[in-house]
């Protein structure tokens, strides 16, 4: 069965770039460690895309058309389907002073940011300092090797797969996930409740139910508190620091 418009699909890949062989990317874990570009807070795992939304590069959104589940395949991104061709508009030069009085001092590699745009610092001359405003891989082709991992199907395994894409810090399974024809429901599990910007997250589900499930009328979204039981253990432990503190 090949991938279509519109398919939820989980997808596996590692990225290089073509013209140094350099890993830029990947979803492997061990891959990112053994390339030493590893990600302490990281998520590795398959990547869910809905193909044709733009949740990835331009030039792989198209290519994932066609492709077969379970079949490896390699994909090649060219500059203009990928991250742009290189600009030499956008390489100025900068006054030395001007980075000074910003408290920067440039370095070749530096990453600097000037009137709000990102560059790196190609060279530092006598007076003034190149610096390239360009994306890092603009100009670069990519070579992807991909495996479409999962084709998911269900209306429910949707919901979960775009609520666990806003929340991928806490486990799916622990939220309880009701869908018919027009109710949509979520219980918020406990590890949820404080998550920084959950009142966002949960505009950008609400965003997605309705773009992907449009006959859906209502939906809501709960939380669901649950009171810890005191055993004897928890009140000897609570005794016990009590008991540290006073002697501290």
């Amino acid at each position: 069965m090949t991938i279509e418009q519109g398919d939820f699909i989980r997808i596996e890949y590692t990225t290089t770039i073509k013209e140094t062989g350099e890993l830029f990317d990947t979803t492997l874990e061990e891959k990112a460690k053994s390339e030493k570009i590893y990600k302490e807070n990281g998520i590795y795992e398959p990547m869910l895309v809905v193909v044709g939304e733009g949740w990835v590069l331009k030039g792989l959104d198209n290519s994932l058309l066609d492709l077969e589940v379970g079949k490896e395949a390699i994909i090649e991104i060219p500059p203009e389907n990928g991250f742009g061709l290189r600009d030499p508009a956008k390489i100025r030069l900068i006054p030395v002073r001007r980075l000074r009085k910003k408290n920067i001092a440039p370095y070749i590699g530096a990453q600097v940011e000037i009137d709000g745009k990102l560059g790196i610092v190609r060279s530092v001359g006598a007076g003034r300092v190149q610096i390239d405003f360009n994306p890092p891989l603009a100009g670069k082709t990519l070579i992807y090797k991909l495996t479409v991992k999962e084709q998911i199907k269900s209306k429910k395994e949707k919901a979960k797969a775009l609520i666990h894409r806003r929340i991928p810090s806490v486990n799916i399974e622990k939220f309880k996930i009701k869908i018919s024809a027009k109710n949509f429901t979520v219980d918020f599990p406990e590890d949820a409740f404080y998550l920084e910007g959950i009142q966002f997250i949960k505009r950008g589900i609400l965003s997605d139910q309705q773009k992907f499930f449009p006959k859906i009328e209502k939906t809501t979204f709960t939380e669901t508190f649950i009171k810890e039981k005191i055993t004897q253990e928890t009140v000897e432990a609570s005794q016990e620091q009590e008991n540290d503190s006073k002697d501290t």
